[in-house]
C-alpha cells in the first residue's frame, strides 16, 4: 500500500472566516490520525484571502497540539521569505513541543506576489544559487554546535527531518544533490513531473539523511460516494483556479452546477486532471494507483478542496478507506 498523506491550504470558503478554517484544519487532521493518514502538511501562502496558514509554523503547532502521532509538518515553508535562523529556531521549537513528529520541506517561490514579498522584507535577488546555500545554512544549525558563533536555541543537535519541495527541474537537483527526499507539487504543475523525477533519481547522491531516492507527488484527491457527485465537488478547485488566472483570486467558491469558463481556463483545468482523482470509490483507488505505479511514486500527498466541511473529511475517508 502506498502511503497517503494530506496537503493542507486551510481554505477558508465564501462568507466563512479564517478561524473556521483553521478550526476546520485541526478537525481534519485529527480524523486523518485516526484514518491512518502518514502526514499532515501545511503551506505557506501570503496576501490570499481564500489561504489561512501563512503563519504555517503556528499553524502547525495548533494541529500538532491536537493531534497525538501523525506527523506535522510544512509542506512547505518557503525560505526566500525567511532567514534560515529564523526558521531553524521555530521548526527547533516545534521538534521540541512535539518530538518526532515534525517535517519541514522547504520551497523556492515566495508564495506569494512580488508587492507582498517585497513586505516580507527578504531579497528578491533571484539567483537560483541562493536556495541551496540557505538550506545548508539552516541544516548547520540543527547541526552539534562545535565552532559555531550563532546557534539556533532550540534547535541545535535535533533531528528535524528536511524535504525538498519542487514544481520545476530546479528543486529536483538540488533534492537529489543533497541527499533529501523530493516533494513534487504535481497538483498544480504537473508539466514538468516527469522529467523532475527522473532527473532526481538518476543523479540522487545518498546522504546521512537518506540512503535512496524518496518521491512524494501531489495529486488532487475528491471523492465522493458517486462520480456525479465528485466532479460537482471538483468545480470549487476549478472556480478558485479560474478566479486566480484571471487575477481575480478570493475565497474558495461554493461549488457550481454549471460553471463558466474560457477555451484557454478548460485546457489549463483538463492539464490538472493529469495528476487529480476525482469520483467514487473505484474511480479513486484506479485512479491514484495508477497515477503513483506510472510515475513512480514512494508517497502521495492529497489535496482536497472542498467547500463543504464535511463533504471534504467524507472525500479523505473514502481515500484512506479504498488505499488501505
Amino acid at each position: 500500500m502506498i502511503p497517503l498523506s494530506i496537503l493542507d491550504l486551510a481554505p477558508i470558503g465564501q462568507g466563512h472566516t479564517a478561524a473556521d478554517a483553521l478550526r476546520n484544519s485541526l478537525d481534519l487532521a485529527q480524523q486523518a490520525e485516526r484514518w491512518g493518514y502518514k502526514r499532515y502538511w501545511l503551506a505557506e501562502h501570503h496576501n490570499m484571502s481564500g489561504i489561512a496558514s501563512a503563519a504555517t509554523a503556528v499553524v502547525i503547532s495548533h494541529v500538532a497540539a491536537g493531534t497525538k502521532h501523525i506527523r506535522v509538518g510544512a509542506g512547505g515553508i518557503m525560505l526566500p521569505n525567511h532567514a534560515p535562523l529564523i526558521v531553524a529556531e521555530q521548526f527547533g521549537t516545534l521538534e521540541t513541543l512535539f518530538p518526532g513528529r515534525i517535517d519541514l520541506g522547504l520551497g523556492r517561490a515566495p508564495g506569494t506576489d512580488q508587492t507582498t514579498a517585497r513586505a516580507l522584507r527578504r531579497t528578491l535577488a533571484s539567483n537560483p544559487d541562493e536556495f541551496p546555500q540557505d538550506i545548508l545554512e539552516l541544516m548547520s544549525y540543527f547541526s552539534p554546535a562545535e565552532g559555531q558563533s550563532v546557534r539556533a536555541v532550540p534547535g541545535v543537535g535535533l533531528k528535524v527531518p528536511i524535504y525538498i519541495l519542487g514544481s520545476s527541474l530546479f528543486g529536483a537537483q538540488v533534492a537529489a544533490a543533497l541527499g533529501l527526499p523530493f516533494a513534487f507539487a504535481s497538483h498544480f504543475a504537473p508539466a514538468l513531473m516527469t522529467q523532475a523525477v527522473q532527473i532526481y533519481r538518476e543523479k540522487f547522491r545518498p546522504s546521512a539523511d537518506l540512503a535512496e531516492p524518496y518521491v512524494i507527488l501531489g495529486m488532487h484527491v475528491v471523492a465522493a460516494d458517486t462520480d456525479e457527485e465528485a466532479r460537482y465537488l471538483w468545480t470549487s478547485t476549478q472556480a478558485g483556479f479560474i478566479n486566480l488566472r484571471r487575477g481575480n483570486p478570493g475565497p474558495l467558491p461554493p461549488p457550481q452546477r454549471d460553471l463558466e469558463s474560457s477555451v484557454s481556463d478548460r485546457l489549463q483545468l483538463q492539464d490538472m486532471l493529469s495528476s487529480a482523482a476525482i469520483g467514487g470509490p473505484e474511480t479513486v483507488h484506479a485512479a491514484i494507483r495508477e497515477f503513483s505505479l506510472r510515475h513512480g511514486a514512494d508517497e502521495i500527498i492529497a489535496v482536497a478542496q472542498i467547500y463543504e466541511h464535511a463533504a471534504r473529511l467524507r472525500s479523505y475517508e473514502i481515500a484512506a478507506r479504498i488505499m488501505a
